[in-house]
């Protein structure tokens, strides 16, 4: 994950690079073991920090560099929040000690509801939280292509986009998705995205905590700056 500068302390079982850009973070544990609380249009969720190369990418890209250190930089993590039937799945994995599942299938044509809300939740600045980004259905995606589910959709679509865009700039040499013109890959896109949002959220990682035990387990939270990773994690406290 993106490590930012503005925070005060490393969580449990980092570990930092000793050289490069030093823009991220290693925690010996599973992503799928380490939940955050988010905020997706128009209610919370929990979801995992699931490993990704955009992580390091979109908080190298918005570094601030000065006199050769870095004086600004966010933190950047996924929360991915999958569909209650993965969460079960998932917990059979852990219950047999992450022995895969002897038989696996894709789901097609046997998904039968919902949507893939997908996007970047902004936080830390003057509007407090901004989250952009994608709600689409099932029956939107297989409108537009029979067969497909929401999430094949919004990653296929962008692929398409970049390739286009690498087709018509064969001599840009090699580049990570924040190189690319946003309204370039946006134009082509859009149509396949379904219901785009972009909008303000009052939403911190403090606003819905509940100390279940009334200060008796001393959640380790930091009340003074909303924005420290350490509130996020679902572990600390509650």
């Amino acid at each position: 994950m993106g490590w930012g500068t503005h925070e005060k302390e490393l969580p449990a079982r980092a570990f930092q690079h000793a050289d490069g850009p030093r823009n991220q973070i290693c925690l010996a544990q599973m992503g799928i073991n380490t939940w955050v609380t988010s905020w997706v249009p128009d209610y919370c969720i929990q979801g995992m920090v699931v490993r990704h190369g955009e992580a390091f990418t979109i908080s190298d890209h918005l570094t601030v560099w000065e006199n050769g250190k870095a004086v600004y930089r966010p933190t950047v993590h996924y929360a991915y929040c999958p569909a209650d039937v993965a969460i079960t799945s998932l917990n059979e994995l852990r219950g047999y000690n992450y022995q895969l599942q002897p038989k696996a299938r894709i789901l097609n044509d046997d998904i039968t509801s919902g949507a893939d809300i997908l996007g970047a939740l902004l936080m830390g600045h003057g509007y407090n939280s901004w989250w952009v980004g994608s709600d689409l259905s099932i029956g939107e995606s297989r409108r537009l292509v029979p067969h497909q589910n929401a999430t094949t959709m919004q990653v296929a679509i962008s692929v398409v986009a970049a390739v286009m865009w690498m087709i018509e700039n064969p001599a840009k040499g090699v580049c990570v998705p924040d190189d690319l013109p946003h309204d370039y890959i946006l134009k082509i896109s859009r149509p396949y995205l379904g219901k785009w949002i972009s909008k303000p959220s009052d939403w911190t990682p403090l606003k819905h905590r509940v100390d279940a035990f009334n200060g008796y387990n001393k959640p380790d939270l930091d009340l003074s700056d909303p924005w420290q990773f350490k509130n996020f994690l679902v572990t600390n406290g509650g």
